[in-house]
């Protein structure tokens, strides 16, 4: 595996966040350190910057999204990624149309993490509060998904 996109709604909010947070992860594990972690959005205006309250949580975790600047998903980008990470199901059903059904799963789905929930709320318009709870559930997926990828490459 050499790339994984992350998908969320604008590329404001969880997608950006989310990549800071699984690369920060990968990094630390010397066997996962070479997997590429990128982001867009399935209606993101290109080049608008993290939202404020992603760019928050992000310094309370160390992480640095100040050069963040959103991208809409595109037919290449789904060529190009091994593994594709989104939201929410209907995230998931649109890389679907753009050819990537193969290669897609929801974060929570693929975190294989005993959660009712289907997918990562957007806290877009929310307050700090908002973002911190989104932060919180996106540290749980994503520590469960670099234990996976971690014992995917155990020989």
């Amino acid at each position: 595996m050499r790339q994984i996109l992350l998908v969320c709604s604008g590329n404001t909010c969880r997608s950006p966040l989310a990549a800071a947070m699984l690369r920060h992860r990968l990094g630390a594990v010397p066997t996962l350190a070479d997997i590429e972690v990128a982001s867009a959005g399935t209606s993101a205006l290109s080049g608008s910057p993290a939202s404020e309250g992603s760019y928050l949580i992000a310094i309370e975790q160390g992480l640095d999204l100040s050069s963040h600047r959103a991208r809409p998903l595109s037919r290449e980008q789904v060529r190009l990624a091994d593994l594709i990470l989104t939201m929410s199901p209907a995230q998931s059903e649109r890389v679907g149309a753009l050819g990537g059904a193969e290669k897609v799963h929801t974060l929570p789905a693929f975190a294989q993490f005993p959660d009712p929930r289907r997918e990562v709320d957007d806290p877009f318009g929310e307050n700090v509060e908002g973002y911190r709870a989104v932060g919180e559930h996106l540290a749980l997926l994503l520590d469960a998904i670099t234990a996976r990828l971690r014992a995917e490459r155990q020989p």
